[in-house]
C-alpha cells in the first residue's frame, strides 16, 4: 500500500469506527451479557459485536493487512504482514459497564512496526481524535496539537483509574494534578488533542490499548516513548509495551528525568 493513500483511507476508517460506536451504544444500559477473560478483565457482547464489525469493515478496506485485536484470537499470522490493523474494539469495558463516559474504540494501522494512522472515538461523548500520515490530526473536526504547558507542577496528568485506586501514583499525588480517566486510548487521544498535558503508566500495556494513541500524540507534535526513552515498536510477538510516557517534548523530557529511578509496576495480567 502506498502511504499517499492514507488520507483517503482515514475517512473510511472514521466511518467504520463511528459504526462500531453505534453498535456499542446499543448495548449500554440494557441486557449485555458479560464474563471475565482474566482477573478484573471483563468482556461483553458489545466488545464482540464491535470487533466483528470492525474486522469486516477494515479488512474489507485492506484485505492484505494483518489483524491484531483484543477480542480476536491471535494466531500471529500478523507477524508476516507488512501492514497490520491494531484494534481495541472497546477500550474501557469497566467504564462502559458502569456507564462512565470514558470508554473508546481505537484503531491503528501499522507499517513495519510503526503506526501510520490512528483513530480514537468515544461514542458516549462523540469525541473523535483522528489522523494519518499526510492528513494531520483532528479533534472534533478541527486541527489538534498537544498542549504547550512546560511546567510539570502545572500540568494535568491523565492516569489510569485502576492504577490510581491501587495507589501507584501516591508518591507523586502531591506534586502533580492527577486526573483519573478510564480508557487508555482515550487518555492518549486527549493528550494529542491538548485536552490534558500528560499521560504516563509504568504498568505493561497491550499494543491495542496504546497504538492509535501513540500515533496521534506523535503526529500532534508530542513524544510517546517507554520510560527509558526507547521508541515504542508495534506488532511484536508478545504484543505488549512495558511502560509509556506521552506529552509535549518539554514535559516528556521532564517526566523521563523524574521517573528514571522509579521502578516499573508488576504485570498483573502476565
Amino acid at each position: 500500500m502506498d502511504e499517499a493513500q492514507l488520507p483517503e483511507l482515514l475517512e473510511d476508517v472514521k466511518e467504520a469506527v463511528r459504526a462500531a460506536g453505534r453498535e456499542v451504544m446499543q448495548y449500554q444500559g440494557g441486557a449485555n451479557e458479560q464474563w471475565e477473560k482474566g482477573v478484573d478483565d471483563p468482556v461483553t457482547k458489545a466488545d464482540l459485536a464491535s470487533d466483528k464489525l470492525l474486522r469486516e469493515r477494515l479488512l474489507g478496506l485492506r484485505p492484505e493487512c494483518g489483524w491484531q485485536s483484543e477480542e480476536t484470537v491471535d494466531d500471529q499470522s500478523r507477524l508476516e504482514k507488512e501492514w497490520v490493523w491494531v484494534v481495541d474494539p472497546l477500550d474501557g469495558t469497566k467504564e462502559f459497564l458502569e456507564q462512565v463516559p470514558e470508554f473508546s474504540i481505537a484503531v491503528a494501522l501499522v507499517h513495519n512496526g510503526k503506526p501510520k494512522l490512528g483513530v480514537v472515538f468515544n461514542p458516549a461523548t462523540m469525541e473523535m481524535i483522528a489522523g494519518a500520515e499526510g492528513a494531520g490530526v483532528s479533534y472534533m473536526g478541527g486541527p489538534a496539537r498537544v498542549s504547550e504547558e512546560r511546567f510539570r507542577a502545572a500540568a494535568s496528568v491523565a492516569v489510569s483509574r485502576s492504577e490510581y485506586k491501587r495507589g501507584e501514583f501516591d508518591e507523586v499525588a502531591a506534586t502533580m494534578h492527577l486526573r483519573p480517566i478510564g480508557s487508555v486510548a482515550y487518555k492518549l487521544a486527549l493528550v494529542a488533542a491538548g485536552q490534558v498535558d500528560v499521560f504516563y503508566t509504568l504498568t505493561p500495556r497491550c499494543e491495542w490499548d496504546i497504538c492509535a494513541g501513540v500515533y496521534l500524540v506523535k503526529a500532534a507534535g508530542g513524544m510517546a516513548t517507554e520510560k527509558d526513552g526507547a521508541e515504542v515498536v508495534f506488532n511484536k510477538p508478545e504484543g505488549k509495551t512495558r511502560s509509556l510516557v506521552a506529552a509535549n517534548p518539554d514535559l516528556h523530557a521532564d517526566l523521563l528525568e523524574a521517573l528514571k529511578d522509579t521502578p516499573l509496576a508488576p504485570d498483573l495480567r502476565a
